[in-house]
This record gives structure tokens, sequence and C-alpha cells, in this order.
């Protein structure tokens, strides 16, 4: 275990899904979102192989596709070892390798791997921060090294290690044209991932240098600079180790939180960890959405006045309509709650992964598992935007089956595929039980020591859930249990026998004994329904609720809505009673709630208009899962409701 954490992730492959929610998510991983990503990244439409083919001198034609569908590949040979590692279909890991045999010809002697530069007559390597070559490194990186730990093979590892170490050389030495080059951080976290699969301490230095040179130059347009923002945008204007506020492109700023966190785990430097503190507090208490969203503006500015896109803006500032939470954003919002929660061992990080996974990194991907939200509004309007006027390639009103900006698809199949070895972690003395789903798991403990157990539970849409050891050692080990934040009255049994113990929300409750096999843990996580209200300078919801029941934020969608209404005449009614119904047959089976909503009959044309008491329809509905809207066609949507008490 890295001397800095406290919780030391399980193996890929250790923990697999049995039955439920996630295994029903994995299936369709398996069977329907890796095929169909491959079709399109390996065919004409995504176009991401012909580039390494072309590059590798095995086809013609030109590089197609944004600067960074490198990375965008590896992601997806990522997603596909994963479910490798589960499977063990041979034929999956033939067709990495054969992935792996074409990347590496596109592969320059020196080491160098970058199509958009390699088959570009108008760009140079490593000339201007825009064509991503440190987001396509890093994934390369990570890939790579999950590749070689789930395999054992190293074939796909000594393309990285070579592309690393011509890094090194590069970036390593104190220049002015690479200062500020550090840019779309993702090569921080393949660094140290390198580092951790090979000890060569090189790859963590070089990590630690891209961390050093944020905010030691001046920020101004050089000749590395021109074409993209400069600034808060990417990450530049503030040193990290005094900043206090996530700003710029959600993104760059999550990946490169995640990526100094590796670091930290590393070093132990204090300075690091304490603005890691400061900034996961800034994004999850002033930045973040109900759903565990985040990056609210698709356009805008920073605190210092730096223009950022696709990012964090003011704190408390929320639209709904407009927006953005990126997938990608989203879900690296999770990568950095599960570094932090390894780092600290506390159960309020696992709280941010469940909220994200269950509500805004699933909202990303259909039920059916082929079309693709990038950007995730909390309401959607309809006819408010011309959208093919626009031709917006991240904006959408409903799924896509392809992003031309396809960074965010992969990046979530990556994640559904590998979330079962986020359940657990491996403590100093035992077990944590992260997230909740029905699995069988197989580890050893720190000190060696075997441990196989089972978890059975009909979670999210339950909170009972019910662990059994299966073997273990004969002394005495901790199982930590997480208690969600947002439970009340939660309670634990050992075989039969409540527990004489606090068992509080928002903490692990840690069970110490001898454990023999055969003994059950039961824990019941009481899951009444919420009405959620923001924070009163979030002027946005100000009078408004969400409804949330569990980890499950839920929103109201027009084809629950009588013809030709419209979600903004949507009030809900605060006296009504709200009743939780599984329907196994709908939207892949979700629980849903039956609710009386008020539609509001005497809106008036114009912008302001005056108004007396306002005339209602009282109509009995459901509200649906966020995750799972936008699956019945065209539709709009919200989250938030005015609400109305009698």
């Amino acid at each position: 275990m890295s001397t800095y954490k406290k919780l030391k992730e399980i193996n890929i492959g250790s923990c697999n899904w049995t039955g439920g929610f996630w295994a029903d998510k994995f299936k369709k991983c398996e069977e329907v979102m890796v095929p169909y990503m491959g079709n399109v990244l390996c065919g004409d439409v995504g176009h991401a192989l012909n580039n390494f083919k072309i590059a590798a001198g095995e086809k013609e034609g030109e590089h197609k596709g944004m600067f960074w569908h490198d990375g965008d590949f590896y992601k997806f040979v990522e997603a596909k070892t994963c479910v490798y590692a589960y499977t063990k279909n041979e034929k999956l890991l033939s067709e990495i390798d054969e992935y792996i045999s074409i990347i590496g010809k596109a592969q320059e002697d020196d080491g160098y791997l970058q199509t958009q530069i390699q088959l570009s007559n108008d760009a140079d390597r490593y000339e201007n921060r825009k064509y991503h070559e440190m987001y396509n490194s890093g994934h390369l990186l990570i890939s790579a090294c999950i590749h070689h730990k789930v395999t054992g093979q190293r074939n796909f590892l000594d393309i990285a290690i070579k592309h690393a170490d011509l890094m090194y050389v590069i970036f390593m030495p104190e220049t002015k044209h690479y200062g500020r080059f550090g840019f779309n951080q993702t090569q921080i976290m393949g660094l140290v991932e390198l580092y951790r699969t090979t000890k060569d301490k090189r790859y963590l230095s070089l990590a630690e240098k891209f961390i050093n040179n944020r905010g030691k130059y001046e920020v101004k347009h050089d000749s590395t600079t021109v074409g993209y923002p400069i600034g808060d945008m990417v990450q530049e204007r503030t040193p990290l180790r005094i900043s206090e506020e996530a700003v710029g492109h959600a993104v760059l700023a999550l990946y490169y939180y995640a990526g100094a966190a590796d670091v930290y785990s590393e070093t132990g430097e204090q300075a690091l960890i304490d603005a890691l503190d400061r900034l996961w507090e800034n994004v999850t208490d002033k930045k973040m959405y109900v759903t565990g969203a985040v990056g609210q503006a698709h356009y805008g500015a920073s605190t210092n006045l730096d223009m950022i896109e696709e990012g964090f803006i003011d704190e408390y500032m929320m639209p709904n309509m407009t927006a953005y939470n990126e997938t990608c954003a989203n879900l690296c919002n999770a990568m950095f709650s599960y570094r932090m929660l390894n780092i600290h061992g506390e159960s309020k990080y696992a709280d941010i992964i469940e909220l994200v996974l269950y509500n805004s990194g699933l909202s990303g991907i259909s039920v059916e598992g082929k079309d693709y939200f990038y950007a995730n509004p909390l309401r959607m309007v309809n006819n408010t935007r011309d959208y093919e006027a626009h031709a917006d390639v991240t904006e959408t009103p409903n799924r896509q089956p392809y992003l031309e900006c396809f960074c965010c698809p992969p990046n979530l199949v990556r994640t559904i595929a590998k979330v079962s070895g986020w359940s657990y972690s491996i403590a100093e003395n035992g077990l944590s039980v992260n997230l909740f789903g029905s699995n069988q798991l197989e580890t050893q403990l720190k000190d060696g020591s075997n441990l196989k157990l089972t978890q059975e539970t009909n979670y999210p849409w339950d909170g009972l859930v019910t662990i059994t050891i299966e073997e273990c050692k004969s002394s005495a080990f901790d199982i930590k249990l997480r208690i969600p934040g947002w439970t009340e009255g939660a309670s634990i049994q050992v075989n039969g026998k409540t527990l004489d113990q606090d068992v509080q929300s928002g903490q692990f409750s840690t069970i110490n004994r001898v454990w023999t096999k055969g003994d059950v843990i039961t824990l019941n996580l009481p899951m009444p329904i919420k009405l959620i209200e923001g924070h009163p300078r979030i002027e946005e919801v100000r009078n408004q609720i969400a409804v949330k029941r569990g980890p499950i934020v839920y929103c109201i969608e027009s084809p629950d809505l009588p013809e030709n209404t419209e979600i903004l005449d949507v009030y809900f009614n605060g006296d009504s009673k709200l009743k939780a119904v599984h329907k196994s047959d709908f939207l892949g089976g979700v629980t849903v709630i039956e609710s009386e909503l008020l539609l509001r009959k005497d809106n008036k044309a114009g912008m302001y208009r005056s108004v007396s008491k306002p005339q209602w329809e009282a109509y009995q509905t459901q509200l649906v899962p966020y995750f799972a809207w936008s699956n019945r066609g065209q539709a709009e949507m919200t989250v938030f409701m005015p609400i109305v008490w009698n």
C-alpha cells in the first residue's frame, strides 16, 4: 500500500457483479456498449483506428477526428481490457492485441506517438498545446498500465515506456518553450501509474514537474499557446499549492487534481493535500449540482476574468437549462473523489462517487447503450435554441449515436467496465465497503490473508444489504461499512443480532471481530423520499425543489405529462403523497416516484406580466430517475420544480 493512503485499491477482476443494477449495466457494457463503440472507432465514422493505421503505413488517408482522438481510442482499449478482466473472453484479448500491434507500428523510433501531428503537414511536435498531446499521452500510459496489470503482457506497456522516456527527455529540463506545456493534464495520472507499474522514479519526478510548473510562468500568449485560451482555463495561473477555488475547464481541472492526488499518495507532501482538500470542498460545496455534475457553463469567465469554456464559474451560480455538466467532468469528479477516498479513508468521498455514478454519469448514455450525451443540463426546454443552425457537437436536445467530440462516451464506458473495483478498498486492518451492489469479492488483506465474501442487495432501489463471509483469516479484522449521508436511522446486524454501536450517517461504521465462514452482516439503510432545496444563494432554484430517494435524483419528463404541456408550467405539489413503485419492465428496470403535480393554466405572453392567484390543474403522474430521461423520444425535462404548499 502506498505510504500516504489509508485505503488501497483492490485488483481489477477481484470483485464481480452477480445480479441487480450494476450487473445489468456491466452486461450491457460487455454485449452492447463496447462492441458498438468498437464498430464506431474502428470504422470510417469514428476513424480512430484508421488514424493509427495510416500512421503505421497500413492504410492511405488523412487524420480525421479531434486532436484528442488518440486518447479517446486509448480509453476504449482500457474499457475493453477491463471487460476482458472480468469475462476472460480470449476473443477480446486477441482484438486488443491487434490494436496494440497497429499502435506500435505507428509509434516513431524515438517513442513519439501522436497521429494528429504525425499525419499533419501544418504542425510539429510539441509546437502548440492546442494539439492536446499531453491528453493523448496520459491516456496511452493509463491504458497500457491497466493492460499490463490485467494480462501480464508487455506489448502495450513497452510502447508506453518508450513514449514516456521521450517525454522525460523533452519536458524534464527547464525550458521556456515547454514550461507552460502541461495542458490537459492527463499525463500526470499516467506518469504516476507508470511509476507504480515500473518503479522508475523518473516518471514520478516528471509528474511532479508538471504540477510545479503551474503558476510559475507569466500568463501571456506565446508561440505555444496561440489558438487556445490561457490562464485559469488551462490551470496555469495560480500555483496549485496555494489554490483555493476550482476554476477553468472542469475536465482539465479535475484531471489535474486527480493527478496531484496520485502524486501526493506517493510523496506525502502536506502542501499538496492541503490544497486538494480545499479544492474538493470548493467543488462539492459550492460548484456542484444536486446530481453530482460539475462545470456550470459552456462559456464564461473565471473570477480572475480569464475566458473559460466548459467549466467552473462563480460559486453558487448554477443555471439549470444552460447547465453544461460535461459527462467527462462529472466522471472526473468521481475519479478525484475516489483518490481522496483512498487517501483519507472518509465516507464523504464515496458519497460523491455514488452520486455521480447513479445520476450525472449514467445520464451520459442511453438505456440501450448506444447513444450519448456530452452535456447534461438539469432542465430541457424545446425550441430555446436552433441546434442544427449552431451545428453544436456537445449540446444536443437528445442523445446522439456519435459525437464528433468523442471524449465522453469511452470515458463513461470504461468507468462502467471497472466500477466494481471501486466497491471495496483494503484498509489498514481489514476491508472497507464503499459501494453497494450484488457481487462476489475475492481479495487479500494487507497481511496477505485471503478474504472472500458475497454481497446481495437490490440497491439502489432498496436499502437492504446482506454480506456473507465465505473465507477469512482466523484473527480479528475490520469490516468498515459506508453509511451514506442521505440515510437516517441505519442499522447493522451480525448473524441476526443488532450491533450495540453508534451508526452515523456520512461515516464508515467499523465492525471489528473474529469473523468466521458463514457470518452474515445485514445493513439496513432507510430510503425515504426526500425533497431537496438548494442553498439560498443559488438564485436559479429559489423556491424550487428536487426529489431524491436514496442516491437517485428524479426528474419530470414530458412523456409523463399531458400532451402539449410545457415543462415550465409544471409545479410540485408540496402536499402530495409520494410513493416509490418499482417497474422492472420500464426504462431497463427502475423505481419511479408517483406524485401529484400542478399544471399552471393561466400563463400569459410577454417577458414580464401581471399576476394574480394562479389557476392550477392537478395531475397524477410519475417522476423518473434523472439518468434514465430522454429514452422515450425527444422530451422536455426538469429536475427542479417550483413548489406550491397549501
